[in-house]
């Protein structure tokens, strides 16, 4: 049932109201709102029960969560180290439990023990998996794996207020509703340069 449930229908939590909060405290400070207004919708924000409730706070504010897709939370990885050896190993561990398996079956409808052939397929991945291991491991494989998943987060997170920032300029008259490549360029150094949009995350 919740793969049909749309957004608005899907149950906020106490993180997404005290977000919606903050952002209503921002949109006071800005002057965006006055304190009755600020009052009647925090108001409303910590009585809300669903994500179209909150959303619905915040549709005539820039920025709007109701105009963007949720960004995912970059995650940080307490043992990168164990997850990385998981991602390495962790195909070798598959294969040599099934043909570990195959042969233990092999065995009792034979009657006896044969010849372990499942050596030969493990062996000599393993061999290979130890050298690139430990190169891994000097190189800082775990870590620059980390680094690699949290500069996408920020990339994906940057596009998508990028985007928002777009819509609210062309919404504005500030943008062309079709802006040419050189027009949103432009407008995102702007952007960048007022503070508005942070610069985007560079690879390393």
């Amino acid at each position: 049932m919740v793969e049909r449930m749309g957004r608005d229908d899907m149950r906020a939590g106490d993180a997404d109201r005290q977000q919606v909060a903050d952002r209503l405290q921002a949109a006071l400070e800005e002057g965006r709102l006055d304190l009755h207004e600020y009052d009647e919708r925090v108001q409303r924000a910590y009585a809300a029960k669903t994500y179209g409730d909150l959303d619905g706070l915040l549709t005539d504010l820039p920025g709007s969560v109701a105009a963007q897709p949720p960004v995912e939370p970059i995650v940080r990885v307490a043992h990168p180290t164990r997850e990385w050896l998981a991602q390495v190993w962790g195909s070798w561990l598959g294969v040599v439990a099934i043909t570990t398996a195959v042969w233990a079956v092999s065995c009792l409808a034979a009657g006896g023990v044969s010849y372990f052939w499942p050596l030969w397929v493990g062996g000599p991945w393993a061999v290979f998996l130890v050298i690139a291991t430990v190169g891994g491991l000097a190189g800082g494989a775990p870590q620059k794996m980390v680094a690699d998943r949290e500069r996408k987060a920020r990339a994906r997170e940057h596009q998508q207020k990028r985007r928002a920032l777009q819509r609210e300029a062309i919404a504005r008259g500030e943008l062309p509703p079709n802006p040419t490549k050189e027009q949103r360029r432009r407008f995102i150094a702007e952007a960048i340069t007022r503070g508005e949009l942070p610069p985007k995350p560079e690879k390393t």
